[in-house]
């Protein structure tokens, strides 16, 4: 009984407190449809993560589209010469020459992607033809200039002599049977890279400056024969020499296989002509040009390894500005507008030329290479390979004097800027499709009838 009554005395629980009312939602949104806003924002960590992915997208679809505007800026500035008329019906077009080379620490293709990316476009627009100089190693574009040049001055100097015959004169032979005239303007080479350009000169001196045939390889001296020391005969030696068979050679195994030897799969490079300490003595040939053919290099940036990481990062987000001044040089080559060579404090502007490019090379382009082992004689008997790209370039003012450089005029890139390029040409795929669809759209309401259809009314 007194429990009871003392639980009836007792005051009640205190109950949960009542929740506050949810505020209302702001009536502009209510009346839009749109869903209220978050009660707080993401936190800082969040904050900080999306602000640099944005950042770093926007950089690159920014970049991505000023590339492809610069590309498009020159490739339209050289499109009026594609539909110039050739001469004469049977007179071939104008022909360039690219020389491409695997830069220093990387192969073939990198050099590729980058003439298809940056030079193929504007070359493409612009109607002319061209053909490839293309070298895997060091050494391939030096030989390449310099065979060209030593087979127009044989044709010049020896013209009884019969000149081995290769797939470009063959062609030249068949153009000449059928009368096709050869172009007679100004041609033009692009050199592609700093490393590819330093083979080009060295070529170039190479081939007006050396002689004609080869130098004699040197004879290596005979090594001493040794003496043959008789094997004294043991147990275990005549159980083995009663396995041999009556001429002295014991049995083979039929597991066994001979190696095959192995075939060179390109053909060798030529030994150069001459040296750097030769350009002072050798004398001009009588034949030699006043004006070579002009050409222009092309900016060929290229740095590897990971410690360069955010070297390349940078320059992955500026490639709108080499894309800008690769179509300005082509450009200049397409126009056929050349100038002689400057000289500045002593040096020639062929040695200045992507001179920064260097500093991009691996370390191992500077070592020095290991001296051939002593068993390997036929590698002794050759002579030591030429390191172009990490000497210094040297050369001779007589051929750097008959040089040309291509160069844009003012009046054509003037009308190169003032080339408007369309939206829809530099645009990527996101905003390319919602453009298709709001057109495709648009046009599906204009073309909507808004009346019945119930024919001509004026008919009887």
């Amino acid at each position: 009984m007194d429990k009871a009554q003392n639980a009836e005395k007792a005051p009640p629980a205190a109950s949960a407190a009542p929740s506050p009312p949810p505020k209302p939602r702001n009536p502009a949104l209510k009346m839009l449809g749109l869903p209220a806003l978050p009660k707080k924002l993401p936190s800082r960590n969040w904050m900080i993560f999306w602000a640099i992915t944005g950042a770093f997208t926007t950089a690159i679809i920014y970049d991505k589209r000023e590339k492809k505007r610069a590309t498009a800026k020159w490739r339209r500035a050289v499109e009026p010469l594609s539909r110039e008329l050739i001469g004469s019906p049977n007179a071939l077009p104008r022909k360039l020459t690219v020389y491409l080379e695997a830069p220093p620490g990387d192969g073939l293709r990198v050099a590729q992607d980058h003439f298809i990316e940056y030079v193929k476009p504007v070359l493409s627009a612009s109607g002319l033809d061209w053909e490839f100089v293309q070298g895997r190693q060091q050494g391939d574009v030096r030989a390449a200039v310099a065979e060209k040049i030593r087979r127009s001055r044989m044709a010049d100097e020896r013209p009884g002599e019969e000149v081995p015959k290769t797939d470009d004169s063959i062609v030249e032979d068949m153009r000449k049977k059928m009368g096709l005239q050869d172009y007679e303007g100004v041609k033009g080479d692009i050199v592609i890279g700093r490393h590819a350009w330093k083979e080009y000169m060295r070529g170039l001196h190479e081939g007006w400056l050396g002689p004609l045939d080869a130098p004699p390889l040197p004879e290596p001296e005979p090594a001493p024969e040794p003496t043959p020391v008789p094997e004294p005969v043991t147990a275990k030696n005549e159980s083995e020499v009663g396995d041999e068979k009556p001429d002295g050679k014991p049995d083979e195994k039929p597991n066994e296989t001979k190696e095959e030897e192995k075939k060179p799969s390109r053909p060798p490079q030529p030994r150069p002509h001459n040296t750097i300490a030769d350009y002072e003595s050798a004398s001009l040939p009588v034949h030699i040009p006043a004006e070579f053919s002009p050409s222009t290099p092309i900016a060929f940036p290229h740095r590897l390894g990971f410690s360069q990481t955010f070297v390349r990062l940078g320059r992955f987000l500026n490639r709108r500005k080499l894309a800008d001044d690769i179509g300005r040089e082509v450009a200049a080559v397409c126009f056929a507008a050349a100038r002689g060579y400057r000289e500045a404090d002593g040096q020639f502007e062929q040695q200045l030329v992507l001179e920064q490019e260097e500093r991009d090379w691996p370390k191992s382009t500077w070592k020095e290479e290991e001296p051939p082992k002593d068993e390997d004689k036929k590698a002794a008997t050759e002579p030591k390979k030429e390191r172009i790209w990490a000497s210094p370039m040297v050369v001779d003012s007589r051929i750097v004097e008959r040089m040309r450089r291509f160069e844009i005029q003012p009046e054509d890139e003037e009308r190169a800027r003032r080339i408007v390029v369309p939206e829809e040409e530099v645009e990527g795929w996101i905003k390319g499709s919602l453009r298709s669809v709001w057109r495709w759209g648009a046009s599906s309401w204009d073309n909507k009838p808004k009346g019945p259809n119930v024919g001509n009314l004026d008919d009887d």
